[in-house]
């Protein structure tokens, strides 16, 4: 139910404020905004990305949780998704997903609020089990003592 208010909700807050920023500052500018929110947005999605894999990365080199990057990395991905929906509402919260401290505080609000039963990372490789029921060996191929025969594949006996 929540998710349906929200739904209606947002289009209705959006519808609202197009049409009081519009008949404050006319049209053309409100359509200007909403574009320039949008490659403003990209850019600033892009470069913080960048930045989030890279501690993704770190993390995962070093063995480490890489939990709070890649929330950090799904918030992004969100904010993105955000500003490119034409909107100041949607814009204003995909702006706020990009400050790295609000993120940091979504996540630990997150946290708190989310259980993982368990994590684990890395584990070295695989070893197999010795048993007892596996003999060591080497072999050779014997080939068989019938000729030949030009044309036949030697798969069937005639």
């Amino acid at each position: 139910m929540p998710l349906l208010a929200l739904f209606i909700a947002v289009p209705i807050i959006e519808i609202a404020l197009f049409i009081q920023v519009g008949g404050l500052i006319g049209l053309w500018p409100t359509l200007g905004i909403v574009i320039v929110t949008a490659i403003l947005g990209t850019w600033l999605v892009k470069s913080q990305g960048r930045q989030v894999l890279a501690d993704l990365q770190g993390r995962f080199n070093d063995l480490r949780d890489p939990t709070e990057p890649l929330a950090h990395g799904a918030m992004i991905l969100f904010s993105g998704a955000l500003l490119l929906t034409p909107g100041f509402f949607t814009d204003a919260v995909g702006f706020l997903l990009l400050i790295p401290g609000f993120r940091t505080m979504a996540f630990e609000w997150l946290r708190k609020r989310v259980r993982v039963q368990s994590f684990t990372m890395g584990g070295g490789p695989a070893q197999r089990a010795a048993r007892d029921d596996v003999v060591e060996g080497s072999f050779h191929e014997v080939e068989p003592d019938t000729p030949k025969v030009p044309g036949n594949s030697g798969w069937t006996r005639h």
